[in-house]
């Protein structure tokens, strides 16, 4: 049984453990960082892998270069954090979810098929549910001019384009989904963002911008469901009366969106798809590999990363950790 330290948000850590892994998983909201003495100890064991799972925060993992069993980075905000492909030079393995984002992480250290596309999925529990719609065009999600100013300059265009049909709120969107005839999803920067797999793993009508990152490649518009050009409100208002007027398109794409999600795009399938990849690695001669070249790693990809991060870091605990790991070993070794 493949034993596996999971730190960090839990995303298909769960249905790791329904394929019959030991996935003992530790999240945490403070500004923490963990080597490998805190891992053993958490874990209760000498796990056989190491996943440090995306929490758009500062490096929460150090020495992750000297770690004696195998290691993975799953990547969720690369659109965010233009620091992760350095850091991902550290691990045997990093899972990128934007898919045009795979070149950022390759011809540094890691070799092309160590680098994975891991797109987002509905996670097993989003599920189809009969409610009565209270309304039209619907929204779920943080609206906040300082961290997402594009996303509500973009929703005050679109209610002026339809006054009265478009609710924008927060809360369980398992609960709000199906209240909607048609789920609205905005991407801030352009990423293939989980909101899409959610809203057509709850059996809706998603209308949605016309990204890059693979989405093409995943559901087709007109089919799945229906794209509209990014930041364009008038167009998405006309997508939106168009389907808000159709009742059989809108459940068509509906069901042909939620049967793609069941073949191909659940947490299970990313779980499954993950353990085959490493089924078909030679991981004692990938851990080797690493191990030797750690110094010429932290050297040459984490030493510029921690010492950034001591400088912008608030707190001194963070400021002395950064700067404690980027001295780890003497200049030249």
């Amino acid at each position: 049984m493949l034993t596996i330290f999971w730190l960090g948000s839990p995303f298909f850590a769960p249905s790791l453990g329904a394929l019959g892994c030991n996935v003992i998983r530790h999240d945490f909201k403070g500004p923490e960082t963990f080597g490998w003495n805190d891992i053993v100890r958490l874990a209760g064991c000498v796990p056989d892998m190491v996943v440090v799972a995306d929490k758009s925060r500062p490096p929460f993992v150090r020495g992750i270069e000297t770690f004696p069993c195998l290691t993975a980075f799953l990547c969720i905000d690369s659109h965010i954090h233009s620091w992760y492909p350095r850091y991902a030079q550290a691990f045997d393995i990093c899972m990128v979810s934007l898919r045009d984002h795979l070149p950022w992480f390759r011809n540094m250290r890691l070799a092309d098929d160590s680098v994975w596309w891991m797109p987002a999925f509905a996670k097993d529990q989003d599920l189809p549910r009969t409610m009565t719609a209270a309304w039209d065009l619907l929204f779920v999600g943080t609206v906040n001019a300082q961290t997402t100013p594009r996303r509500k300059i973009f929703l005050e265009k679109l209610r002026e384009e339809i006054p009265g049909r478009l609710h924008v709120t927060t809360g369980s969107y398992r609960d709000l989904y199906p209240q909607g005839k048609v789920i609205l999803n905005y991407c801030e920067h352009g990423d293939l963002n989980f909101r899409v797999f959610e809203a057509l793993g709850c059996g809706c009508c998603l209308l949605t911008p016309a990204v890059e990152n693979g989405q093409q490649e995943l559901f087709r518009d007109g089919v799945h469901l229906r794209t509209y050009p990014p930041d364009d409100a008038h167009a998405a208002a006309r997508a939106a009366l168009d389907l808000l007027a159709a009742d059989p398109l809108r459940r068509t794409l509906a069901e042909n969106g939620l049967a793609a999600i069941d073949a191909g795009h659940r947490s299970r399938h990313r779980a499954q798809n993950f353990l085959e990849k490493i089924d078909k690695m030679d991981v004692q001669k990938t851990i080797d590999r690493r191990l030797q070249q750690a110094p010429a790693i932290h050297d040459r990809y984490l030493r510029l990363l921690y010492l950034l991060h001591a400088e912008t870091s608030s707190g001194p605990y963070l400021r002395e950790t950064y700067l404690k790991e980027a001295c780890r070993y003497p200049r030249g070794t």
